[in-house]
């Protein structure tokens, strides 16, 4: 059995938060790491990930410090107003069912262009 360092350890996104893997940083502050998707579906793709691990969101939030999800939500909604003044969206995808692809709690900010609904 697993435990949280383990995970962490060989988690890609605190890989690149550590640098162990090159990135395209777009921000970073104590509490979150912004970097270019390597697969963007806008032209603004900006991934915005928690410093510390967490699988997803359920699991940051019930574990989270004070401020903690405020400061994550905060660098997402900066990366999103400065890219596009006209409207952004932010996505997190958790679960199979939701769409995760990655078990790293990441925030989708996507602008640049009209979004259309529904998203898929």
């Amino acid at each position: 059995m697993s435990d949280a360092r383990d995970e962490a350890a060989e988690c890609i996104f605190c890989r690149i938060v550590r640098g162990e893997i090159p990135s395209q940083e777009v921000a970073r502050t104590a509490e979150a790491y912004a970097f270019r998707d390597l697969n963007p579906q806008a032209p603004t793709h900006v991934l915005v990930v928690p410093v510390r691990h967490a699988a997803n969101l359920g699991d940051f939030v019930a574990a989270a410090e004070r401020d903690e999800v405020g400061h994550v939500l905060a660098l997402a909604s900066q990366i999103g107003r400065e890219a596009s003044p006209g409207g952004y969206r932010v996505v997190i995808n958790e679960g199979v069912d939701g769409g995760q692809t990655v078990h790293h709690l990441h925030l989708h900010v996507l602008a640049g262009r009209a979004l259309t609904w529904p998203p898929g």
